[in-house]
């Protein structure tokens, strides 16, 4: 397996288990884990598409990352105030 492809599989990977766990209800969509494996997931993702230079993903987990990263600014902004 090259580079590309195992870097693609762990992104992935992570946003599918963020996906799982909460479609089953072991996580809230609002849970720091949640947020962070999407975080982490759409970000390793992103990556993997530039690796490969794929545009069409490198935009979608782009923009997935940044907006779960916009989730998590709010969710820390409002525990703390």
């Amino acid at each position: 397996m090259d580079y590309p492809t195992i870097v693609a599989s762990l992104g992935v990977s992570l946003l599918l288990i963020a996906f799982f766990l909460n479609m089953f209800h072991f996580l809230k969509e609002n849970s720091l884990l949640y947020i962070g494996l999407n975080i982490a997931g759409a970000s390793i993702a992103c990556y993997a598409s530039v690796l490969i230079h794929f545009m069409p993903f490198v935009i979608l987990e782009g923009t997935w990352g940044v907006v779960a990263f916009i989730g998590l600014i709010k969710k820390l902004s409002r525990t703390s105030g």
